[in-house]
């Protein structure tokens, strides 16, 4: 069963061009230490974990004509077998999904593509090819990676590729190590370490790349990527 993990009414960012309800779905495979939502990973930080999922549609009902999209985001939401049904409910309303993902379900992702339930999908490429198993401690991790990749540049839906860089566990040459995975994409983008909330309480401003670094990630994207850019 799908936990909700929060709700954000109105956003005007994360779908491009459209007016968004974002939904985050509870729990996650990964533990990045640069996660901005670490109450979504961890169950005791998260208050909000008994949002009804008929009252999110009721509220999207509500709004029709007013919100053109949902993003649905986590956490990471294809740890759900059954979240083809809440897309398929969401979609009965007429309205746009966006997913998430970090790309580890390639055959449910490929799945929700089959149905026609996805408009726009947004995959967070986290770690240069050689970091993956390290990092994830999945030694399967590439593999899954790089199928979601495949599967997501030729399913005709549109999409976008994106990583957060972070000092200390990204190296400015890893652009083009990650920029050479999805080679010829239509779009990515680079995103700087912002301090804040995350998983590690630890990381602070140091962790975030200066101006000059961040155009040395981006020309090194731009090598396979040539629509990548800083957001």
């Amino acid at each position: 069963m799908i936990q909700i993990g929060g709700l954000e009414k109105v956003s005007l960012l994360d779908y491009p061009g459209k007016i968004s309800t974002i939904i985050f779905t509870y729990g996650c495979n990964l533990r990045c230490e640069y996660c901005h939502n670490p109450e979504l990973v961890v169950k005791e930080l998260n208050k909000e974990l008994q949002i009804n999922i008929d009252d999110i549609l009721s509220y999207l009902k509500q709004r029709k004509g007013k919100i053109d999209a949902v993003v649905i985001t986590g956490g990471e939401p294809l740890i759900y077998d059954d979240i083809a049904v809440l897309i398929s409910k969401i979609r009965e309303l007429d309205l746009l999904v966006k997913l998430d993902t970090n790309g580890f379900f390639p055959e449910k992702l490929q799945r929700l593509i089959d149905l026609h339930l996805l408009d726009y999908i947004a995959m967070d490429i986290k770690y240069p090819e050689k970091e993956y198993p390290k990092r994830t401690a999945d030694k399967n991790s590439l593999d899954k990676v790089i199928k979601s990749i495949e599967i997501i540049m030729n399913s005709g839906v549109d999409y976008e590729f994106r990583t957060t860089y972070v000092k200390g566990i990204h190296k400015i040459k890893d652009s083009e190590s990650i920029a050479k995975l999805i080679r010829g994409s239509k779009k990515y983008y680079i995103q700087n370490f912002r301090p804040g909330k995350t998983l590690n309480p630890t990381l602070s401003v140091s962790n975030s790349f200066n101006d000059n670094e961040l155009n040395k990630i981006l020309l090194g994207a731009r090598k396979f990527v040539k629509n990548s850019q800083v957001r």
